[in-house]
């Protein structure tokens, strides 16, 4: 019994060392087959990448066309929304005819315009037929957008209006797709008034540029206006502004698009003054201010201008806490509007006297030569750009200039230079902006006017060739025009030296000299007529001829 328990432990002993040993050669024999098998060769980069995009192709593609989507979207986001402004006719606007004047002349025209939309039956039953186009152009300022309001509220008609600014897209065919919807919406509201600002910005010459997409949007601006589609318009009206006409297309000028072209020039002196009383309608004013004398010292100022300058004078009138705008309210905004801020320039002694006597040159000139505008104010108090300056104030509006005329206004430019040099013997950069003002007065004297020294009346083309000749002639004619004036004022300037310092004195004592305190240096002195001078002989030409033989 007890040798068979010591048996069976021997035998479980004896069957596990046989285990370990077949485990043992087990494993040797795997560690000899991987030492005898050759591993693969690793994957190369080129592999390697080619694996990643096979994976995440399909991922890729997702993430691209919807990255796509989101830039689409977002662009038509970020695109201007140039739907036209409506105005309709109950709508209540702050302009009409009463608030408007100094252009009786373009009110006229567009009166009626306003007639026709408003009682078309006594027009119609004389076959006549409303105008399809009204061009308003002029200098910028005189009031072309302000006539459109007037005509907004006085017509009672719909009233569309937008810029043409906002038709040129850099996406093709996008601003003739908003000139048809404009019109399309205005013929749906007839009777209606299309207003379009700043039409050069569309209607330019065709062939100016290469910018296709203007030129089309310009085309489909033609076809409405007067083509197939433009049959049915009935009561709608476009009106326009531009400040270049001349740069505007013809076939946008011709009858049957634009029949009336209105020009709306700055206004006279009698306008100014109305211009004042509607801007100072609701600006109280002291017993002292003079809107006529106003409007005589703001000489081919526009609408705008003077609105400018009535707000300036209210601006002034409340840093002072006045209760009221006074006469000096006006001035002080004239200058600020004609010769800019005052400037905290500081200049020396030397530099003082030589712009004292500049401006006292020009004040001189221009007190002495009988028929110009008379000096209303002489300062050396540095304004913008300029050091000093001189304000006249002209009897009445003038619009031709003669020969004489011109040479006279050289004549007060160069002024300032002669006093220079007749007092230091040495000319500053000051006279710069009238050196180059006597330049464009020459320029047009010679090239458009034909006022040189020969007798024929012959002007220059615009880009007209010329001669080599005739450009040296020209420019001969050109030099004897300044040299004309500049004699002129060096005789002026001379003679009167004594005068000229006076002023210039006064000047550097008080920095400003009025009408009456120029009066009172100027007593007893009279204005002189030129004398037309004789101009100067000289070789304009030569040719050298041989001797003929014998």
């Amino acid at each position: 019994m007890g040798a068979a328990p010591t048996l069976l432990a021997a035998s479980s002993a004896a069957a596990d060392a046989a285990r370990q040993r077949v485990l043992e050669v087990v494993a040797g024999l795997h560690e000899t087959m991987l030492e005898l098998t050759p591993l693969p060769p690793a994957p190369s980069v080129l592999e390697r990448v080619r694996d990643f995009a096979n994976n995440w192709q399909a991922v890729f593609a997702i993430l691209f066309m919807s990255a796509l989507v989101v830039v689409l979207w977002r662009t038509l986001k970020l695109m201007p929304q140039t739907k036209p402004a409506e105005l309709k006719p109950e709508a209540n606007l702050e302009v009409g005819w009463e608030d408007i004047a100094g252009v009786d002349e373009a009110k006229s025209e567009l009166r009626e315009v306003v007639d026709f939309l408003r009682e078309p039956k006594q027009f119609e039953r004389l076959g006549a037929k409303v105008p399809k186009g009204v061009l308003l152009h002029g200098p910028p300022g005189t009031g072309k957008t302000l006539l459109a309001k007037a005509v907004a509220h006085e017509s009672g008609a719909h009233f569309f209006s937008q810029s043409a600014s906002s038709f040129v897209e850099m996406f093709a065919g996008l601003g003739a797709a908003r000139i048809r919807r404009l019109f399309r919406e205005a013929r749906k509201a007839q009777p209606a008034i299309i207003f379009i600002d700043e039409l050069d910005a569309v209607g330019a010459r065709r062939g100016s540029d290469n910018n296709s997409e203007r030129e089309q949007t310009l085309n489909q601006l033609l076809v409405e206006m007067d083509g197939f589609s433009s049959a049915a318009d009935g009561r709608v009206v476009v009106m326009a502004a531009s400040n270049l006409l001349e740069k505007l297309d013809p076939a946008l000028l011709r009858p049957g698009r634009f029949d009336r072209q209105v020009f709306v020039s700055p206004p006279d002196v009698r306008g100014r003054e109305r211009i004042l009383r509607v801007h100072t309608a609701n600006k109280p004013l002291r017993e002292d201010v003079d809107l006529y004398v106003v409007a005589q010292q703001t000489s081919g100022l526009t609408g705008a201008d003077l609105a400018n300058i009535c707000n300036e004078a209210a601006i002034f009138c409340g840093r002072r806490h006045g209760h009221a705008v006074s006469r000096e309210d006006f001035d002080n905004a004239l200058e600020r509007v004609i010769a800019g801020v005052q400037s905290s320039t500081t200049l020396s002694e030397h530099e003082r006297r030589v712009v004292a006597f500049h401006e006292a040159g020009h004040a001189l000139c221009r007190e002495l030569i009988d028929g110009v505008d008379r000096v209303h104010k002489i300062s050396i108090v540095p304004r913008g750009n300029a050091l000093g300056y001189v304000v006249n104030l002209p009897d009445e509006d003038s619009y031709l200039k003669t020969r004489d005329e011109l040479v006279d206004q050289m004549t007060i430019l160069l002024g300032g230079r002669v006093a220079e040099q007749v007092v230091f013997g040495a000319v500053t950069t000051g006279a710069a902006s009238d050196l180059q003002r006597v330049e464009e007065i020459t320029y047009a004297m010679i090239h458009q006017y034909a006022m040189g020294s020969g007798d024929a009346p012959q002007a220059a083309l615009k880009d007209q060739p010329l001669s080599d000749l005739t450009r040296r002639i020209r420019d001969e004619e050109q030099r004897e025009l300044a040299f004309e004036a500049h004699r002129g004022a060096w005789d002026l300037i001379s003679t009167h030296r004594e005068v000229l310092d006076r002023i210039a004195t006064e000047l550097l004592e008080n920095e400003t000299l009025e009408r009456g305190q120029i009066d009172r240096i100027m007593e007893g002195v009279p204005r002189l007529e030129r004398r037309k001078p004789v101009p100067d002989l000289r070789v304009a030409a030569s040719e050298r001829r041989e001797p003929a033989a014998e």
